[in-house]
């Protein structure tokens, strides 16, 4: 099957590396035959004001990197730390497409913005909706962290 971009990128924290990570990457591979991930460095991640601990970059890139092994993507991968965001997103033919989910488009469509207002064409913007958990809400490194549920959405039971 012949991909539709030669080059997409997608970016995040990527903390609690969980099934809604998962499948932003699997369709960002699904559509690109190249994938550039922009991972937020621990500085960035500072100035995002978290309402949570968040992981150091090294240990969240293992994480990816163990799940482009799996996947057998590692050839076809790029992490690239994330110091703001926009990463290479502003960047001349670099890119064709972003892959996104649904809470992060907004993100996308002030990338494209400022494409246009350095004259550049816009990217393709691939949306996926949210992954939803056990009782339907969405996953989050937020909800996992408050302890809420698991990193395949199942809910914690309270003792």
């Amino acid at each position: 099957m012949k991909k539709k971009f030669k080059a997409v990128a997608v970016g995040g924290t990527f903390d609690e590396f969980h099934r809604g990570h998962r499948t932003l990457l699997l369709k960002a591979f699904e559509v690109g035959e190249q994938v550039l991930i922009g991972l937020c460095t621990d500085e960035f991640v500072k100035k995002m004001n978290k309402p949570h601990i968040t992981a150091p970059y090294e240990e969240r890139k293992a994480y990816l990197e163990n799940f482009l092994r799996q996947h057998g993507f590692s050839e076809k991968a790029k992490i690239l730390p994330l110091n703001d965001p926009y990463g290479v997103t502003l960047s001349k033919g670099c890119i064709e497409a972003i892959v996104v989910s649904r809470e992060t488009e907004p993100t996308a469509i002030k990338i494209n913005e400022e494409r246009k207002r350095l004259g550049l064409p816009p990217l393709a913007i691939i949306v996926i909706e949210m992954v939803p958990s056990e009782n339907h809400a969405p996953i989050s490194t937020t909800r996992i962290r408050k302890g809420e549920i698991d990193r395949e959405g199942h809910l914690i039971k309270k003792a």
